[in-house]
C-alpha cells in the first residue's frame, strides 16, 4: 500500500518556505545554515525521536528542466523536503517528534508558511499531514523490523564481519572455541543507540537542491 511497506512507514513532507524579500538572510538560507550545524550519528536530533529508521532534510530551490520532450515548469516557492522511514503509526510518530525535539523543529520549520509551532501538538500533526505527499512505490529494506531489531541486526552484521576478518587461517578447534565465546558475548551486548550504526553524514553546500 502507498506510504507503507510492512511495518515501516515512508513519510514525505514538502513545506513551502516563506518568501520575504525583507528577510536578511533569506528564510531558505537560514534553514540551510541551521541544517549544516546539526550533528550526525548519535548526536542527531532524529536519533532522539522514537521510531526513526532514517531521516533527511533538503531545501529544494526549483525543479530542473531536463529538455524535450519534458515541459519546462517551475515551483511557485522554495520547499523544505522532509523524508523519513519510521515505524508505522503516522500520528504517533509526528507526536513523538513534537515532544522529543521541539526546539529543532521550530528552528527549522518556523521559516515555512503556516507553521504552527511544536508546542501545540495537535496543530503540529495537522500541519505536517497537510504538507504530506503520498509515497508511492515505497520499498523498505528493513521491512517488518522495528528500529531496535534493525540496530541489533546491524550490530551482529558488523561484529561477524570483524570476527571473520580477524580470525583468518586459525586452526579449526581454536576457531570453534573463539566463535563460541564471541557468540556468547554478542548475545549479551545491549542494543546499540540510535544513530550509532550508520555512516557519517556528508554535507554538500553551494549547489541547487541540497
Amino acid at each position: 500500500m502507498p506510504n507503507q511497506s510492512g511495518s515501516v512507514y515512508g513519510l514525505t513532507i514538502l513545506s513551502p518556505i516563506i518568501n520575504d524579500e525583507k528577510s536578511t538572510p533569506s528564510h531558505d538560507l537560514q534553514i540551510r545554515k541551521y541544517l549544516a550545524t546539526l550533528p550526525a550519528g548519535e548526536g542527531s536530533p532524529f536519533a532522539l525521536t522514537p521510531g526513526t529508521h532514517l531521516a533527511r532534510l533538503v531545501v529544494m530551490d526549483d525543479v530542473i528542466y531536463v529538455g524535450m520532450p519534458a515541459c519546462e515548469e517551475h515551483l511557485k516557492s522554495k520547499y523544505l523536503i522532509f523524508e523519513s522511514n519510521c515505524d508505522a503509526g503516522l500520528d504517533a510518530y509526528l507526536s513523538g517528534l513534537a515532544r522529543s525535539i521541539p526546539q529543532h523543529l521550530d528552528a527549522i520549520w518556523s521559516h515555512c508558511v503556516g507553521y504552527p509551532g511544536a508546542a501545540n501538538e495537535a496543530e503540529f500533526v495537522r500541519y505536517m499531514k497537510a504538507c504530506q505527499l503520498e509515497t508511492t512505490f515505497f520499498f523498505a529494506a528493513v521491512n517488518g523490523k522495528s528500529v531496535e531489531q534493525t540496530l541489533k541486526a546491524l550490530q551482529t552484521q558488523r561484529a561477524v564481519a570483524d570476527f571473520i576478518a580477524t580470525h583468518q587461517g586459525m586452526e579449526p578447534a581454536k576457531l570453534q572455541e573463539e566463535f563460541a565465546s564471541f557468540a556468547s558475548s554478542l548475545r549479551a551486548m545491549p542494543v546499540p543507540r540510535p544513530g550509532s550504526m550508520g555512516p557519517e553524514r556528508y554535507i554538500k553546500t553551494g549547489g541547487h537542491n541540497e
